[in-house]
């Protein structure tokens, strides 16, 4: 499970992380009451599970009640990444001096929690592990063992920061564990956690929760405005995206495309009962990895209807600036409509999955 942005804030700040004055607004109107009540200038922040939501377009500021009312009438609405803005945080405006990164991870090849901190914050922690690795301190807490506070202040020593900062930012890594221990997390990020004149505040939270333990966080589930169709990506070194309706489709696509001589970008499986919406999210996804020079989707229809899966492609082809080749598998629930739609706007497919991870491949190759 997921949470947006401003219910991981609530959580951290119940954990005694310090987070921004901000208030949560549906509206145009409650966006411009929030500015008035933090009466200074705000950032207004699209409440969306996907990532890079600043770099298209997500984050807007403003210096006034009526510029907020303004922005906000603009994002309210609109897709980013595939996904409908339908809340945005208002929050106030900080005054960066510096920024750090911070986070716990279950760490599945030693299958201990992973805690990872580094001076450079508010970039993608890829970047800086593939650029500057010696940036990012990684700790691995013993499961079986506690995690003492004297633990959390030797990880913030030693990415380096001024001491001055140790004491206190030793005191958030330490919360932060406890709350990705209580609320069963495989994720709890801050990135990044700032530095302002009032101290180390949480700019931005994440949290992801394993949906199998939340019979015991039944507060979390009253989180959930609505069942959600969400997906499980994973970024890859390769030039194909992989798409598929099932962790086993998905894997087998995969294998297929490195039998061809092809090389995945992506694992990403939306599920076995993905929307239109979700295909359209799916695809707008690896569409904004600019490794991807091919996308491969295969789509075996159960609950997954054909024609669910057409025209969520059709909307993200005519709506989308990057233009990628598309090779789609497409059998299953309602085949003969969703490959009657595909066939009208223009769009090939295939029904062996051998036949369009070979095509795949082949494009790709011609395009190198």
């Amino acid at each position: 499970m997921k949470v947006h942005e401003y219910q991981a804030k609530e959580i951290f700040k119940r954990g005694g992380i310090p987070v921004p004055v901000s208030y949560v607004a549906e509206t145009p109107e409650e966006a411009q009451r929030a500015a008035k009540k933090i009466n200074k200038s705000v950032a207004l922040k699209s409440q969306v599970l996907v990532g890079g939501r600043g770099k298209a377009g997500g984050i807007k500021f403003a210096n006034n009640p009526s510029k907020a009312y303004q922005l906000a009438k603009f994002l309210l609405g609109t897709q980013i990444r595939g996904e409908k803005v339908e809340k945005i945080l208002v929050e106030e405006k900080i005054d960066i001096q510096s920024e750090f990164y911070i986070s716990v991870a279950v760490d599945r090849s030693s299958k201990k929690p992973l805690i990872m901190a580094s001076i450079e914050g508010g970039v993608n922690i890829e970047d800086v592990a593939m650029k500057t690795p010696e940036k990012i301190f990684k700790f691995h807490v013993e499961p079986l063992e506690e995690f003492l506070p004297y633990q959390s202040r030797e990880i913030a020593r030693k990415t380096g920061v001024p001491n001055n900062l140790i004491s206190k930012m030793g005191g958030i890594i330490w919360k932060l564990y406890q709350i990705f221990v209580k609320y069963d997390a495989y994720l709890a990020e801050i990135n990044p956690l700032v530095l302002t004149s009032e101290g180390l505040i949480a700019a931005d939270a994440k949290l992801d929760m394993d949906d199998d333990a939340l019979y015991r966080h039944q507060d979390l589930i009253q989180l959930r405005k609505e069942p959600r169709d969400e997906f499980a990506y994973v970024k890859l070194d390769g030039d194909i995206a992989v798409i598929g309706n099932g962790a086993g489709l998905t894997l087998s696509g995969m294998d297929l495309l490195k039998l061809y001589g092809g090389n995945p970008a992506t694992f990403l499986d939306i599920g076995g009962g993905a929307s239109q919406e979700n295909i359209s999210r799916a695809l707008n996804l690896v569409i904004s990895n600019l490794n991807v020079k091919v996308i491969f989707l295969n789509v075996l229809g159960g609950i997954t209807r054909a024609d669910d899966v057409a025209n969520g492609v059709i909307t993200v082809i005519e709506e989308s600036e990057r233009q990628i080749p598309l090779v789609i598998r497409l059998t299953g629930t309602n085949e003969k409509e969703g490959q009657r739609i595909l066939t009208e706007a223009g769009i090939r497919f295939e029904i062996s999955m051998e036949d369009a991870a070979r095509k795949a491949v082949e494009i790709c190759n011609n395009m190198k």
